[in-house]
């Protein structure tokens, strides 16, 4: 508004509104009642926003169905009869993505099949993770994220299947846009060993003799020192062999033990839970800033090793799913999609740190890998 009259003091335009009439803004009154025109006209819509809101989390709490916008994949435009044909592919999706396979494979493979999305625009890995983390497949009603009820409609798949999904799709270390994953497949876990370095290293391909060679290497403008790689050819067959020895022997016994071990959803939930009290104890001015800080402190770090053993469980849940529990990956490891050998090495495997060439040293040198095990 002061710069709005700031403008029209400038220019000498007339101004007229659509239901205060005309404002004459060159004289102190005008202003004063342009002023308080424009503070009533605030004061309504956000009265009304908050109505909305009010409305939005009532519907949220009941489990009703939001209103406005498209239907959502699975459902018809009502919005709670299932429609059978798509909610078969997203139990397929669904079944998939549990045992191994990436979502953007299986964006890829329903494009491919030509299946539509509900506004007809092409799925892509961060559509089809959000169908598949969305509570609303599981028959849970959302409100910004969390899930806050049941929801009126019925459910595609299980709620065990679908706290299964947003715990593996929400891992940290699932990289949804690493395009090297089929081509190089220990991106993200090789490191450098130089000491004063210890950069991620990533794929450098490499042309020697007319021929393209595969390779990781520490990069400069990744943040590395450039001093450092090693051939991505028989690193990774060290590494597959490494992690086949040690699932067919048994540490597999370890990793379903595990699982069974590992704290449950709820217990992230509860920590998750009482920090938010926390938060709206301090807003209600019930607690003190340094009340707040060291009681936040402590649910933090709590929260922090809980997530990482639920990573673990998480992890271990897949390599399950997978191999099933009699194992027996060296028979299934070369049947096995790009994908799913990914999800293995992740859920095992903390690191892989090379260390450096000695001077003058270019051949493939084993002695320089130190792998570091998850599980």
């Amino acid at each position: 508004m002061e710069g709005f009259i700031e403008i029209v003091e400038k220019t000498a335009v007339a101004v007229a509104t659509v239901t205060a009439g005309d404002l004459d803004l060159s004289t102190a009154t005008g202003r004063m009642t342009a002023r308080i025109v424009g503070a009533v006209a605030r004061h309504e819509s956000d009265h009304k926003s908050e109505r909305i809101r009010r409305k939005h989390l009532e519907l949220a709490q009941n489990g009703r169905v939001p209103g406005g916008g498209r239907r959502p994949f699975g459902y018809d435009a009502d919005r709670v009869t299932i429609r059978e044909t798509e909610a078969e592919l997203v139990r397929e999706a669904a079944a998939r993505v549990l045992a191994g396979d990436g979502v953007r494979t299986v964006a890829a493979d329903w494009q491919a099949r030509g299946i539509p999305t509900v506004t007809g625009v092409r799925w892509s890995a961060s559509t089809m993770k959000r169908l598949l983390e969305s509570g609303r497949i599981a028959g849970w009603r959302e409100h910004h994220g969390e899930l806050v009820a049941e929801a009126e409609w019925p459910a595609i798949i299980t709620r065990e299947e679908s706290d299964r999904l947003r715990r593996l799709l929400r891992d940290p270390a699932r990289r949804l846009s690493d395009t090297n994953v089929r081509s190089y497949l220990l991106s993200g876990l090789v490191y450098c060993g130089r000491p004063e370095c210890g950069a991620r290293m990533t794929a450098a391909p490499v042309m020697r003799k007319g021929h393209r060679y595969r390779r990781y290497a520490c990069l400069k403008d990744r943040g590395g020192c450039n001093r450092c790689g090693i051939g991505a050819e028989p690193l990774e067959e060290i590494i597959v062999e490494a992690v086949i020895q040690r699932l067919d022997g048994p540490e597999l016994d370890r990793t379903i033990t595990a699982v069974e071990s590992a704290p449950t959803r709820s217990e992230v939930d509860e920590i998750e839970e009482r920090m938010r009290d926390l938060a709206d104890a301090f807003a209600a001015g019930e607690i003190s800033r340094a009340e707040w800080g060291r009681a936040r402190e402590g649910l933090a770090r709590r929260l922090e090793i809980a997530q990482a053993i639920e990573a673990v469980e998480v992890r271990a849940s897949a390599v399950t799913a997978v191999l099933g529990a009699e194992g027996a990956i060296r028979d299934r490891w070369p049947a096995l999609s790009a994908d799913r050998r990914r999800l293995i090495l992740e859920a095992v495997i903390e690191r892989v740190t090379i260390a450096p060439t000695t001077k003058g040293g270019n051949k493939f040198d084993p002695e320089r890998i130190d792998l570091v095990w998850r599980v």
